[in-house]
Parts: structure tokens; sequence; C-alpha cells
């Protein structure tokens, strides 16, 4: 090998390795984060915009009742989940052109650092706190209502918190708490922390069941989940989307087995039959529904299948 061709191969060697190692550094970074989460969409003359608090590891094989552990895997297969299911906290504001309404405020601080995202994505959405004029709550559960509150004074300062009666007289009376196991307390506590601020600001508004709260946005009984939980129909021009709250929890069961209830439900009997009918109706009527622990945005209609239901996402798609 001459003197010429060993120069010519290591100057190709030196190129090689130049050239690996300008690759190696063009390659991009992971960057780690997930998107901000909301989902905006239109509903008639309304805007409606699905916030994402974040999401909690919840082991539905323990919290589940009326159903067979089998019977769980074996739906929760067919959907491809696995327990602890990973379970999305969802919030929902609808801009009615006259005012700005948040329906349930997710968690804050009251479930762990998975969740309490509620407000950074109410911004990213382009709106502020103070705008709000109404915060319905769906019940007083503190992955509701916990993020009503921040730093002991109300997160929405210009908001009225509404929620039914039969709610606030149980989880926010202190002789309730005191009946309540001592696991349970917390909730009470939860409650009674994010009400507090509205309650002293005399902007707390209890509701007696079936009500018009805001032009357009209904509250309907629901109770059984909790003694007075609703839920919120919505409509538009024709157009209706109903927001379930509590009323289901685990999409991949208890769509396909309605009468499966959860260890959550005070009163898990009326919490069934409330399902059972809220399901019957949405498959008939058509129309849109969401639920606070559907998979985000958790969006979308309802049709019969195989002695159950089939829940059928709304496709992400332009806003108008």
């Amino acid at each position: 090998m001459n003197k010429a061709f060993r120069q010519r191969l290591g100057q190709a060697a030196l190129g090689l390795s130049l050239l690996a190692a300008t690759a190696a550094q063009a390659a991009a970074p992971q960057v780690g984060t997930q998107a901000p989460g909301f989902y905006r969409m239109a509903l008639g003359d309304f805007e409606v915009t699905a916030l994402f608090d974040g999401a909690i590891d919840l082991d539905v094989k323990q919290l589940l009742t009326n159903v067979k552990p089998a019977q769980v895997d074996k739906l929760m297969k067919q959907s491809f989940a696995s327990n602890p299911l990973r379970t999305s906290v969802n919030g929902y504001l609808i801009n009615t052109g006259s005012q700005l309404v948040l329906i349930d405020a997710g968690a804050a601080g009251l479930f762990g650092p998975s969740l309490g995202q509620l407000m950074a994505n109410l911004k990213a959405a382009g709106y502020q706190p103070e705008q709000v004029d109404a915060v319905l709550i769906t019940h007083l559960h503190p992955d509701h209502v916990g993020g009503a509150m921040a730093a002991g004074q109300r997160a929405f300062p210009n908001a009225t918190l509404h929620v039914d009666q039969r709610d606030a007289a149980y989880w926010l009376s202190e002789a309730e708490m005191a009946k309540a196991p001592k696991e349970a307390q917390g909730f009470f506590q939860g409650a009674m922390a994010a009400a507090k601020p509205y309650a002293d600001a005399g902007a707390l508004k209890t509701f007696d069941g079936n009500t018009e709260l805001v032009p357009g946005v209904r509250a309907l009984r629901a109770y059984g989940h909790t003694p007075g939980h609703s839920v919120y129909a919505v409509e538009s021009r024709g157009q209706k989307l109903v927001l379930w709250g509590d009323l289901m929890h685990v999409s991949a069961v208890q769509f396909a087995q309605p009468s499966v209830t959860i260890q959550f439900d005070t009163d898990s009997k009326a919490a069934m039959g409330e399902r059972r009918n809220a399901y019957a109706d949405a498959a008939k009527g058509g129309y849109l529904v969401a639920a606070g622990h559907l998979p985000f945005p958790g969006i979308g209609r309802l049709r019969p299948e195989a002695g159950g239901y089939r829940f059928v996402p709304i496709d992400y798609v332009p806003y108008k």
C-alpha cells in the first residue's frame, strides 16, 4: 500500500467519523411533555372547551362492585386497558357568548401531583380565571371541587359556585362528617375548604334539582353517586351536550355493563338506575355526552351494542 493511498484512506475514515458525529449531534432530543390539555368545539352558538386536570391511577378491580373480577379482566382486556387504570379528570368550560361557565373545577392539590392542571390548561386555552362567571359543580367530591379554591381564596374570584342543595347539606355538614368513617372524612374536609371562600363572599348558591342556572345550561338531578349529584344539559340552536360528572367512571366496563357500580357511590342502586336511564336517553337522542373520567377530552355519543352500549368519541377536527 503506497503512501498516497494510505493518506486517502485516512482522509476517508476521518470524513466518515465526522459525518457520524454530525449525524449524532443532529438527532433531536426527546421533549418529554404533552400538548396543553384543552380541546375546543362549537355547540350551536356556544363554545365548549374541555379542560384536562390530569390523570390518576385507580385500582378498578378493587373499586368496582356488582361484578366479578374475572369479568372486569375480560372487559378491560377487550379495550386494551390494564389495572390500575390511568383515569382522566376533566372539566368543561362553556362560553355562551354572554357568560363563561365552568362545569367542575378539578382537584387542585387534593389528589396528589398528577392532578391539578385545570387552571394552567384554562389559561392555555385563552381564558383567565377572572373571566369565569359561574362554576357549576356536579357533586362535591374533591376531584370535582378542589380546583375552585386556591390558597384559601376563590380560584375564580368573580364567579358564583353552584351546587345542588342536597350535596351541600351533606358534604358541608360537620355533623355528617362526624358520622362518616374516618377514611371518608377527608372528602368532607376537601369540600368544606373549597366552598368556604365562596360562602364567605356570599357567592355560594344552592339549587333544588332540575334548574336552569344560565340560559342554555340546565342542571338535571341524577342522585345516587352522591346525595345531590347533578348532570348538566347544554343546548344551543338544537345542538345538545350533557355533562355527566360521575354518572360513570370506567368506560371499558360500565358501557358494556351499566349495572356495574363503584365503591365511591353513596347509593349504588340509585346511581345504577340513573346511569341506565342516561345511557338509554343518550343513545335514543343521539346527542353528545361527556364525563369527568372518560379519556380526555371525554366527549362523544352512545350507541346500543350487545346488551350494553359503545361510546363513540368525537373526532379531532377543526374548531369550525
